[in-house]
């Protein structure tokens, strides 16, 4: 991680939230800082500039808003993943656990190339869980995801181990979630 002291400023702590004893990192007030979001458009293109891929999959909703402009930088396609329900035509589909329940994601079967590279983007890696089913959602197409991306990390959520052997990279990391 580099010095990343303007991002860490701009995001938000909301304790108890979305309920008691959770400390919630909210990054959309890192949208509402110009500075702080053109950091982190400007260290994912440094970061992801030289290496080998050839799509980025953003989840819905957040991450989409980090994996475009990367996209769009790197001249790359974006593929988003979505809720279940969102997306016309045929569709690869995965189920997850939630803290109580389940949910499912979708990726358009057509946007999943056979031997792609691919870099998945996440604004916020907790569990690893939704990520962990848009990798799923990647393979299921007979691509493969080569790096895992998000601006914060909770590690004490032992988000790694799930998402393993796949690397991970996020910008900011906190400890005590």
């Amino acid at each position: 991680m580099q010095n990343n002291k303007i991002l860490d400023e701009a995001i938000r702590r909301v304790p108890d939230f979305p309920k008691p004893g959770i400390l919630f990192y909210d990054i959309t007030s890192v949208l509402t800082n110009p500075a702080a979001f053109k950091y982190v458009v400007d260290e994912t293109v440094r970061i992801y500039s030289e290496k080998k891929i050839d799509a980025i999959a953003a989840v819905e909703s957040r991450g989409f808003l980090f994996a475009a402009p990367l996209a769009e930088k790197l001249g790359l396609p974006l593929i988003l993943i979505r809720k279940k329900g969102k997306l016309p035509g045929d569709v690869y589909r995965c189920a997850y656990a939630l803290e109580y329940g389940t949910a499912e994601i979708e990726v358009h079967k057509a946007d999943i190339k056979k031997g792609q590279k691919i870099l998945l983007i996440d604004d916020l890696i907790a569990t690893g869980g939704t990520l962990d089913a848009g990798k799923k959602l990647v393979e299921m197409g007979g691509a493969e995801v080569t790096e895992i991306f998000g601006v914060i990390g909770l590690p004490e959520l032992n988000y790694k181990k799930i998402l393993a052997p796949t690397p991970v990279t996020t910008l900011i990391e906190y400890a005590g979630a």
